[in-house]
């Protein structure tokens, strides 16, 4: 299995500048990419100080120039706010200027609150079927003198400018109903999937879709499947209960974003009181601990390799959440040094 680093920008209040953010932004890329590690992902969200990240080829590309080996991937971006023209020239784009090392993920988009805001009237219906006819689109723009007649664009004979630097970018569909699964593996796409913060029961269920999406298409050859999920290397008990308390916050945070009720003023949602977040059970420090695999080194590696058994080709590590930087900096160091030699190979 390999193992990848899974980093935004982001922040829950205005203690850090965003020149700050894209600064430590970078030097754990750095880190990831010195270490070793397989791939580096990042997404696009927009308006939201939450998860900074409005154009992900525009770090990347940053990030060509500043890493050596790593993949570096787009996780993912937001399907019907592109065009497939615009798509499928900027990922080319970002291609040659990363020598090859782009993989791109798609995804239909989570938050109503951008929904709202881009593409008003839009659903995740919506937005999946954007999703649906946007894909085949991309690829057919690579191929070259492709017209379009669909839906949500009508376009006539195109070719991408530029064309990929790779004969065929890795493609990955972010995928959680078996829909979506079915969807991916059909147009030769590798699946990303994240359980956010549940646990084993999720994490088999999404693999079980997988696999059962590769037995509908036999004559596809299957594609991989990644693992996105939180994980903190702690260095002794004190640190796993300080992770578990900071990652509950995150998820508060993350579940007050997707619920899109409170007020948000300078891009950054009201704050949450303890009250507002001991009222919800599910997201505790408990239930951290008991679904993400926080914890010492080999308590990481036991949860790691019990996916890598399950099937999943690659692990994304999850870095985004709400602690310091030097925190987030100490559990990477911690996670490829003592974690990762599990996996070489």
């Amino acid at each position: 299995m390999k193992i990848s680093l899974f980093v935004h920008m982001e922040r829950l209040d205005a203690s850090q500048t965003h020149k700050e953010l894209y600064d430590e932004f970078v030097q754990l890329c750095e880190i990831a990419d010195e270490g070793g590690m397989h791939g580096i992902w990042t997404g696009e969200h927009h308006g939201m100080d939450f998860t900074i990240a409005p154009n992900p080829f525009v770090n990347i590309a940053d990030l060509a120039r500043r890493t050596k080996t790593a993949r570096l991937g787009v996780g993912t971006v937001i399907a019907p706010f592109w065009h497939p023209i615009k798509l499928a020239g900027e990922a080319a784009m970002t291609d040659i200027i990363a020598d090859g090392r782009l993989e791109l993920g798609i995804a239909r988009g989570a938050y109503s609150f951008e929904y709202e805001r881009l593409l008003p009237g839009l659903d995740p219906w919506g937005a999946g079927q954007r999703m649906r006819e946007l894909l085949p689109a991309v690829k057919g723009i690579w191929a070259g003198d492709y017209a379009h007649d669909g839906e949500f664009w009508k376009f006539p004979s195109t070719t991408s400018a530029p064309k990929p630097l790779q004969e065929n970018i890795p493609l990955w569909v972010a995928a959680r109903d078996p829909n979506s699964h079915e969807f991916a593996v059909a147009n030769g796409c590798n699946v990303q999937v994240t359980p956010l913060w549940n646990g084993a029961p999720e994490i088999e269920s999404l693999m079980g879709r997988f696999n059962a999406a590769c037995e509908k298409a036999p004559d596809v050859a299957r594609p991989k499947i990644m693992l996105l999920q939180h994980a903190y290397v702690a260095s002794d008990a004190a640190d796993i209960e300080q992770a578990a308390r900071e990652i509950s916050v995150y998820y508060n945070y993350f579940f007050a974003w997707f619920k899109n009720e409170r007020p948000i003023h300078q891009g950054l949602i009201e704050r949450l009181s303890e009250e507002d977040m001991a009222a919800n059970a599910n997201l505790s420090p408990e239930v951290m601990k008991t679904n993400l695999p926080i914890g010492t080194a080999d308590a990481v590696i036991a949860s790691l390799k019990a996916y890598e058994d399950m099937g999943y080709d690659e692990y994304a590590f999850w870095i985004d959440t709400g602690m310091s930087f030097e925190r987030k900096k100490a559990s990477l160091e911690r996670f490829i040094r003592d974690v990762m030699p599990a996996f070489e190979g």
